[in-house]
C-alpha cells in the first residue's frame, strides 16, 4: 500500500506494482495511482491520507503486507505508528522519528550536537519580544525566517529573493507566530552564501545507503524568480555528486546524515525509510539547510527513474533491519524530471478558490517517446483530457539518459506538447548549473 497522491507517490506506486498487487490511500483520484492499482489487481481509497485510523482499517481490510507512508503530514499525523499497532508492516518513520522534519526546532537541537559544525548561526523566537532580539543579533547579517512546524516547502522566506530587509523578515517571523508558522516558535537564522543540493538516504534504522546527489529547483519562474514552491523540477547526474560539488562536500554530507539517524536510534526514535536531506556546498564545507523524514517531491523521482530492481524487495529489508548497499541499485544515468503546473501556482489569490485548468496530454506518446508520466494534483476527464486538483503542481515529466543535455532536450520537447500548463525552461540546462559553481567558489 502506498499512502499519499502526489507525483512522488506515482513514482513509488509504479516501482511498487511491479512485483505486488499494489492498493492506494489518497486524497484524490490521482490517474497514476488508479492506473497501477488497477493493472495490479488492487484498488485505490480516496480519504484522508492523515486520519490514522482510517488508513490503518483499509490495510486491516485489505490485508496488506506492507505499507509505504511517503508524505510529511501523514507522517506527523502518526500514520506509520497506527500501522505498526496492528502489526502491518510500514516503510516510515513513526511520528517521533519523524520529528526531524516536523519541528525544526527540534532538528537544529539535534544537529547542534552531532555535527555543529555544519549548522548555521541561528536563534529561536517564541514571543514577539525574542523576534526583536532575534533580528538584532545578526547585525547587517541577512537572515532566513523559518516556520518551525510543515508549510509544504513553501514556509522558509530569505533575505534577498524574498525579504528586502530586516524589518520585512522580522514582520514575516511575528505573522508566523501569530499563527501561520504550524508550531509555537520560529527560526531565525544567518543567510548562508553557497549551491544547494539533497540526498535521498534510505535507511532501515541502522544502515544509511545513499544514492547519488540531487538538484531542486525550488523557485516558481525562470533563473530562480518568482516564489518559492514545492520543487518545479530537480536532477541527477550519473556520478555521485553534481558539478558545483566535491567528493568531499559528498562525503561531509553522508557523514551527517548518519550521525543524525544514530542519534535518533540512541533515543528511541524509530527511523526507517528515507531522510531526505538538504545541503548548502560552500567553499569551506556543507551547512545542512533541513531534514525530511521522507522522500523528497520531486527527487523521489530521479531515483525511482534510476532503480534497477525490486523496491518492495527494498521495502522488505527495510522492515526487517537487514538493508545492505547492494539492496540499492542505480544505473549509471543522468535523471531530469520536469512538473507542469497550473498558471496560477504558487501565486497569490487572495480569498479566491483555486482555478481547474483542463489540459491535454497523451501518456502512451510520452512514454514511447522515453518519458515517464507521474500525475500529481490532476483527475482524469476524458480520453487524453485532464484538470488540475486544488492549487499544488499537476503532472511530472521524468526521463534518463547517459547525458544531462539529452535528457534536457527530450523533456524540453515533450512538455512543449502540452498546452495551458506553465513549467520552467532552465530546469536540466547546464548553463544554470555552471553558475552555480562559482557561486561555491564565491560563498
Amino acid at each position: 500500500m502506498i499512502v499519499g497522491h502526489g507525483g512522488r507517490e506515482s513514482a513509488l506506486a509504479s516501482r511498487m506494482a511491479e512485483h505486488s498487487e499494489l492498493y492506494a490511500f489518497a486524497g484524490h483520484l490521482n490517474p497514476s495511482l488508479v492506473r497501477y492499482a488497477r493493472a495490479s489487481g488492487g484498488k485505490i481509497q480516496i480519504g484522508d491520507v492523515c486520519d490514522a485510523q482510517a488508513v490503518a482499517e483499509f490495510a486491516r481490510a485489505n490485508e496488506i503486507d506492507m505499507a509505504m507512508v511517503s508524505a510529511d503530514e501523514p507522517l506527523e499525523s502518526g500514520v506509520v505508528d497506527a500501522l505498526l499497532a496492528q502489526g502491518t508492516r510500514a516503510v516510515g518513520p513513526t511520528r517521533a522519528g519523524a520529528e526531524i522534519e516536523w519541528n525544526k526546532t527540534f532538528a537544529r537541537s539535534l544537529l547542534l550536537e552531532v555535527a555543529p559544525e555544519a549548522t548555521p548561526l541561528l536563534r529561536v523566537a517564541r514571543r514577539a519580544e525574542e523576534v526583536d532580539e532575534a533580528i538584532a543579533s545578526f547585525g547587517s547579517t541577512p537572515v532566513v525566517v523559518k516556520p518551525s512546524g510543515l508549510t509544504g516547502g513553501k514556509g522558509v522566506k530569505v533575505m534577498g529573493p524574498h525579504l528586502a530587509s530586516h524589518s520585512e523578515a522580522r514582520d514575516y517571523a511575528l505573522s508566523l507566530l501569530a499563527g501561520d508558522g504550524g508550531g509555537e516558535s520560529v527560526l531565525i537564522e544567518e543567510k548562508i552564501v553557497g549551491a544547494e543540493f539533497t540526498i535521498q538516504a534510505i535507511s532501515d534504522g541502522r544502515t544509511v545507503v545513499f544514492p547519488n546527489s540531487t538538484y531542486d529547483y525550488p523557485y516558481r519562474f525562470d533563473g530562480d524568480e518568482g516564489p518559492g514552491t514545492g520543487g518545479m523540477g530537480s536532477l541527477s547526474m550519473a556520478e555521485a555528486t553534481l558539478p558545483f560539488m566535491s567528493a568531499e562536500h559528498y562525503a561531509q554530507a553522508c557523514s551527517i546524515v548518519e550521525r543524525v539517524i544514530a542519534r535518533l536510534s540512541a533515543e528511541g526514535r524509530r527511523f526507517s525509510g528515507v531522510m531526505n536531506s538538504g545541503f548548502f556546498a560552500t567553499a569551506s564545507g556543507v551547512q545542512v539547510i533541513e531534514f525530511n523524514a521522507r522522500f523528497g517531491d520531486p527527487e523521489c523521482m530521479n531515483i525511482m527513474a534510476l532503480f534497477d530492481g525490486d523496491w518492495t524487495r527494498v521495502m522488505e529489508r527495510i522492515c526487517a533491519g537487514e538493508l545492505t548497499r547492494e539492496d540499492v541499485r542505480l544505473r549509471d544515468e543522468a535523471s531530469l524530471v520536469l512538473y507542469l503546473v497550473s498558471p496560477d501556482y504558487a501565486l497569490p489569490r487572495g480569498a479566491a478558490a483555486p482555478t481547474p485548468y483542463e489540459f491535454e496530454l497523451d501518456v502512451a506518446a510520452m512514454e514511447r517517446a522515453g518519458c515517464n508520466v507521474f500525475f500529481s494534483s490532476a483527475v482524469h476527464v476524458a480520453d487524453n483530457t485532464y484538470r488540475t486538483v486544488g492549487t499544488s503542481r499537476a503532472v511530472a515529466l521524468v526521463t534518463t539518459a547517459p547525458g544531462l543535455r539529452e535528457a534536457h532536450a527530450r523533456i524540453v520537447e515533450l512538455a512543449s506538447s502540452v498546452g495551458m500548463l506553465q513549467w520552467r525552461r532552465d530546469v536540466g540546462d547546464e548553463r544554470y548549473l555552471q553558475g552555480l559553481s562559482g557561486l561555491v567558489r564565491s560563498a
